[in-house]
């Protein structure tokens, strides 16, 4: 491989760490600023203060802050995320509990918007200044303008409250069949799938009219070979690399959906444990 390929992977990766260092700092030092104190919490109004001190001298609650995230990040090192001061759980346990959830919901999104995306894209590139073309530009820039929380708050409106077709939480302990798997996903799949779409849409477009523009396809034209031939045959497998590129960065954008969505509608995932140990 070339040295420059890995210096800049090693560069990338160094300063992915960095920032993940940086982020788990801030994290720590904003939690000290909120109010409260968890042995007193747990123990209640009631206790004494002996055992208020006894309780956060077990937890290490008595120690300077910075040996607390030093303690915190050598466990995060190890595989030892800790424990939740409130519930008194692992936190790998809970994170195991919840993240196949948040998967199972990502996943779903994927096989429902990619294809449909690519669909699009490669249509609206070969039909390029069509009626056809100029819609599905227009709405997939209008679709990207719009947040996730809002299209989501705008299908329970529709679908939850005044057409009642579907549930406004989703629970995965409802599901019990297809059909209420069906039911449960709907709105939470379709929300994130409206900007995953309306991105993918144009980054597919983009590199099929790349190729389309080349010299190879106009060479092509020239020899009288059919325009679906062309597409199939020549432009398609020259994009594959940019619709990669285009699908990753629209499945990065999903995760970071995933968040609002599952907080809308009550998902549980990991998005949903995050705001209640906030909230707790």
């Amino acid at each position: 491989m070339n040295p420059q390929v890995i210096s800049l992977i090693a560069r990338r990766i160094g300063i992915s760490l960095a920032t993940l260092l940086l982020v788990s700092f801030v994290v720590f030092a904003v939690s000290l600023l909120m109010e409260g104190d968890v042995a007193e919490a747990i123990l209640g109004q009631s206790a004494t203060p002996e055992a208020v001190a006894g309780l956060r001298a077990a937890m290490h609650l008595d120690e300077p802050a910075y040996l607390r995230y030093l303690r915190w990040l050598g466990g995060v090192l190890t595989g030892d995320a800790g424990t939740s001061l409130v519930t008194g759980t692992p936190v790998s346990a809970l994170l195991a509990a919840r993240l196949p959830n948040s998967l199972l919901l990502a996943g779903l999104t994927t096989l429902f918007s990619v294809p449909i995306a690519l669909g699009l894209g490669i249509a609206s590139a070969v039909k390029r200044g069509s009626t056809f073309d100029r819609v599905v530009s227009f709405v997939a820039i209008a679709v990207v303008s719009v947040p996730e929380f809002l299209i989501a708050t705008l299908a329970v409106m529709l679908f939850a409250v005044t057409l009642r077709w579907l549930p406004a939480l989703s629970s995965t302990r409802e599901i019990y069949s297809l059909w209420d798997m069906a039911r449960v996903f709907a709105m939470p799949v379709l929300s994130l799938s409206c900007v995953v779409i309306a991105q993918m849409v144009r980054m597919t477009r983009a590199a099929v009219i790349d190729q389309l523009d080349s010299s190879y396809v106009e060479a092509a034209r020239l020899k009288g070979v059919r325009p679906m031939r062309i597409v199939l045959r020549h432009a398609l497998p020259n994009a594959i690399g940019p619709i990669a590129t285009a699908v990753a960065l629209s499945l990065s954008v999903l995760l970071g959906g995933v968040i609002v969505v599952e907080i809308i509608f009550n998902y549980p995932g990991v998005a949903r444990l995050m705001v209640d140990a906030v909230a707790t």
